[in-house]
């Protein structure tokens, strides 16, 4: 398969992904691009021949991300007025996007060199039950590590609210309140969770403080899922309120860093959502060692979750301290956080990583 055929064969992977997600809007702008490429298009030359393989760095995403960031700011008043809630047929947008591409080749090069960041923060409703399993499993506070942490808004998971059917978590009051249906076995909620301290990082952490970074999260929502930029919007407030900071670095240097650092009376919880994919092998491989070298003496969770197609698995790979070690797949999940299907009450089963 050729560069181009790869390409094109990424925007329809992504069309049908974003349809399976309830975004029809960008499912059809995506094969939309995919027959643009097909035809020579200007998208084409645009994207060149990328040198990776362009699904898994997320190319469509980071050209959805620039058009809708030029919505977003206003800077394209013709875009914005076919975008949704505006109904415009797709050829009618793509004529748009055309001119768009042609007159700011300079915001398409800053978006497509960067890799796209979300952080989607219902993914905090389906890393909750997690939590929970691990507090009850070790009778400790918990100490959290978060690499890919992106802005930080799944720092403040335990000051969220949340609601799954007949179930609910965390404090009424809340400004972010995170709905999930809960599908399979049943789990109890019930029972302290205590948070000793939390830190984060991520190879290039997103400072919300700054309004044009902002923009960049926003931008790759989706535009016709106004509920997700909606709980966007007010996660970002409370994570600004609380002056969240996420360390810009390595993930493979923070984690040995930071299980070199005293931790007494705490379980260690190293944590992150859809960023495993994104390591290289190196990386992932010391991680993985220093994860082991760790729980041979202490407590030590290690709370993952990550892509499993076409959804998501929930894992939790639990150190005693004393040698044992346990892993599970606690649940399926959607990539978005809608659903959760529980899979296992207990932290038995097989070993390894």
């Amino acid at each position: 398969m050729n560069s181009r055929q790869q390409l094109i064969k990424s925007f329809r992977d992504q069309a049908r992904y974003a349809d399976y997600l309830g975004s029809p809007f960008t499912a059809a702008l995506m094969n939309r691009a995919a027959a643009s490429l097909e035809q020579g298009g200007p998208i084409a030359a645009l994207l060149g021949d990328w040198p990776g393989d362009p699904f898994a760095d997320g190319l469509p995403l980071r050209f959805a991300g620039a058009l809708h960031a030029l919505v977003l700011t206003g800077a394209d008043p013709g875009l914005a007025a076919l975008y949704p809630p505006h109904a415009a047929d797709i050829d009618t947008v793509w004529q748009a996007v055309e001119a768009a591409m042609s007159a700011r080749p300079e915001h398409f090069a800053d978006y497509l060199a960067r890799a796209p960041q979300t952080n989607e923060v219902r993914r905090s409703a389906l890393l909750l039950p997690g939590f929970v399993a691990i507090a009850r499993a070790t009778g400790l506070k918990l100490r959290l590590l978060e690499i890919g942490a992106s802005a930080g808004l799944n720092q403040l998971w335990d000051h969220y609210r949340y609601r799954y059917a007949d179930k609910g978590w965390g404090d009424p009051a809340s400004p972010v309140t995170l709905e999930c249906e809960w599908r399979g076995a049943p789990f109890d909620l019930g029972g302290p969770v205590r948070v000793a301290s939390r830190v984060a990082c991520d190879r290039a952490p997103i400072d919300i403080a700054d309004p044009a970074q902002r923009v960049h999260l926003r931008a790759y929502i989706w535009p016709d899922q106004s509920d997700r930029l909606a709980r966007l919007d007010a996660a970002l407030a409370m994570t600004l309120a609380a002056r969240v900071r996420v360390e810009p670095a390595d993930a493979a240097d923070w984690v040995e860093a930071r299980l070199a650092e005293p931790s007494d009376d705490v379980v260690t919880v190293l944590y992150h959502s859809v960023v495993w994919q994104y390591l290289g092998e190196p990386t992932k491989a010391r991680i993985r060692a220093n994860l082991d070298d760790h729980g041979r003496c202490r407590p030590l969770a290690w709370l993952a979750l990550e892509f499993a197609r076409p959804d998501y698995d929930l894992t939790l790979t639990l150190w005693r301290g004393d040698g044992n070690k346990t892993r599970k797949i606690l649940a399926r999940t959607h990539p978005h956080g809608a659903w959760l299907e529980w899979l296992d009450q207990g932290l038995t089963g097989a070993t390894g990583s």
